[in-house]
């Protein structure tokens, strides 16, 4: 098990760019596959973008693909979400998540471990 901490959420105007942290505390953040997802109101909390921990492979939502990078800091036990050309539809809670395995999933179900979420507010 891993503690989750994420930062950098704030309001942005439409075409601005933001990036989000994701501070892993504990002995084994070395060993976890890292996804960030969002959720706004009402609505299924979905994938984003993962990264496994050696950082050679990358996942992205359609959504997002071309707009955000996922990268990591093993020495820093952190996870950074870049995005660019950010748009309306991108409001939203972002969570950073953690689970042990060979693959990034998408579901939220496979995930054993969460952050408490940052708010990103982009305004049209």
């Amino acid at each position: 098990q891993v503690q989750l901490v994420e930062s950098g959420g704030e309001m942005v105007q439409a075409g601005d760019s933001l990036t989000l942290s994701c501070i892993c505390a504990g002995r084994t953040c070395y060993a976890y596959i890292i996804s960030w997802f969002r959720q706004v109101p009402e609505k299924e909390r979905e994938f984003v973008a993962g990264i496994t921990p050696e950082g050679d492979t990358t996942e992205y939502s359609d959504s997002v693909k071309g707009r955000f990078t996922i990268s990591g800091n093993n020495a820093k036990n952190t996870t950074y979400l870049q995005m660019n050309n950010l748009k309306p539809e991108d409001t939203a809670t972002y969570y950073c998540a953690a689970r042990i395995g060979a693959f990034i999933l998408t579901r939220r179900q496979s995930y054993d471990d969460w952050g408490q979420g940052t708010q990103v507010t982009v305004s049209s």
